[in-house]
């Protein structure tokens, strides 16, 4: 018998990324919407399902996206837009309601945010709850979850928490972190997701998910830095205009200040579940505790168990803050034979040298102890290398080389503890440059090719 198929809408967003491995696994045809899917490629499972190019404010391409689908995952979010998003999210959610109902979907599973509806709440968790509505005025049933701060690396409300916690010794912050909340691992959202497959009860509920315990934005902030070995206090101060926060977050965070302004509002409500039916209609779902969820993030932190989210197909240069890492990548098109770049880069255990700016390699090693060894391998395969550094940073650091279509690609993770670390990696900031930038051409250079392009 054919496994029924099922289609992934906002395929580049965080859940919808690790929901399709998980479908995968337990043996799903899936469908994966998205409006750059090249930006996919490089993701292990995308060669394992079926892509297609579409956009809910295009209803003309939602009909071949739906065809033959029996459920379908509403996993979109429009907060990137900015202002006016509000409205693009209930176009969007019609588009897709009527879409799903012409073409014979019988399910639709939502995904949206944990608020009091009769209260006053802002735009961002308004938008949630009305996106919902909209997906429920067609015929086809909805399950629709609910959920507040989602605990896991690469979760936008989690390293929102992860970066404000390892930077501030002294957490500056509004009052209204002490409104409530109750968070959810991430995996107990993917599991809730994957229950509705096949669980009759749920089907047409609405359902508010997490954690049993009531906790505050201040307590989450407080139990990741105590995990982390931190000591953090907090100063909260009336009034901070959510702008200013948006930007600040914006420039500390992975957040980009769009989505961090709408998050920010959405925190200025308590975020706490009202009718406590989920873990009665899905006990197959085992709720992780808070404490729990955070050290399971943390175990994620290596650069061999992060998604590869700069890797979109667009080449070039990319410096980001992603799933508690610094990160530089670099690439270039390189006309040599992969052995012989690869052969220059594992050649860089031959007498403790870097190719380039040795110099300053070993001035550093001379402060640390007149040493010399720089790294250890953590991995070496014919088209990947990762070294993990030894000396004495404030912090974990790796750098990568990986070959792959005559394209060199070489990364550099530096995963910072407390504000030390963070500037550390800032005032470094032009030696990193300096320094990768050389690297990878030198690299080029020595193994006999032409860099063809950058």
């Amino acid at each position: 018998m054919t496994s029924p198929l099922i289609l992934v809408t906002g395929a580049t967003g965080y859940i919808a990324s690790l929901l399709i491995p998980q479908l995968l696994k337990r043996g799903y045809r899936v469908r994966a919407l998205a409006r750059q899917p090249e930006r996919l490629q490089a993701r292990t499972w995308y060669p394992q399902v079926e892509m297609v190019r579409g956009d809910v404010m295009q209803p003309e391409t939602l009909v071949s996206a739906l065809d033959g689908v029996q459920t379908a995952y509403y996993l979109i979010h429009n907060m990137s837009f900015g202002r006016g998003y509000t409205s693009i999210e209930i176009e969007g959610a019609r588009n897709f309601a009527e879409a799903a109902e012409r073409m014979g979907v019988e399910h639709i599973i939502y995904l949206g945010g944990l608020a009091d509806p009769e209260q006053h709440i802002a735009p961002h968790m308004r938008s949630r709850i009305e996106t919902g509505a909209t997906l429920r005025k067609g015929s086809v049933p909805v399950t629709e979850f609910r959920a507040g701060v989602v605990t896991g690396s690469g979760s936008i409300s989690f390293e929102m928490i992860r970066f404000m916690a390892e930077l501030f010794p002294i957490v500056p912050g509004p009052t209204w972190l002490n409104n409530k909340s109750q968070p959810i691992a991430v995996q107990n959202v993917l599991d809730y997701l994957l229950a509705a497959l096949t669980n009759a009860n749920g089907r047409g509920g609405v359902f508010e998910i997490g954690v049993p315990k009531i906790f505050t934005y201040k307590d989450l902030m407080r139990i990741y830095a105590e995990i982390r070995g931190h000591k953090r206090r907090f100063i909260l101060l009336p009034f901070i205009p959510v702008g200013f926060m948006a930007f600040g977050i914006g420039l500390m965070t992975p957040v980009p200040r769009k989505i961090a302004y709408a998050l920010v509002g959405g925190l200025s409500t308590d975020s706490v579940i009202l009718h406590s039916v989920a873990e009665t209609t899905f006990p197959e779902v085992l709720l992780m505790e808070y404490e729990s969820a955070v050290a399971e993030a943390l175990k994620r932190l290596h650069p061999l168990k992060i998604e590869r989210v700069w890797e979109d197909g667009l080449g070039g240069v990319k410096i980001l803050k992603h799933e508690g890492f610094f990160i530089d990548h670099r690439e270039m098109k390189v006309n040599a034979p992969t052995e012989k770049i690869m052969e220059v880069v594992k050649g860089f255990d031959k007498n403790s040298d870097w190719i380039f700016a040795n110099w300053l390699w070993r001035l550093r090693g001379w402060f640390e102890n007149h040493t010399t060894d720089f790294y250890e391998i953590d991995l070496n395969e014919s088209e990947h290398v990762l070294f993990r550094s030894t000396l004495k940073a404030p912090g974990d650091g790796w750098m990568e080389w990986r070959v792959k279509d005559g394209v060199l690609k070489q990364t550099a993770y530096f995963a910072p503890r407390g504000l030390g670390r963070f500037l550390y990696w800032y005032l470094l900031a032009p030696f990193h440059s300096y320094l990768f930038r050389g690297l990878l051409k030198t690299i080029a250079k020595k193994s006999g090719g032409t860099i063809i392009s950058t």
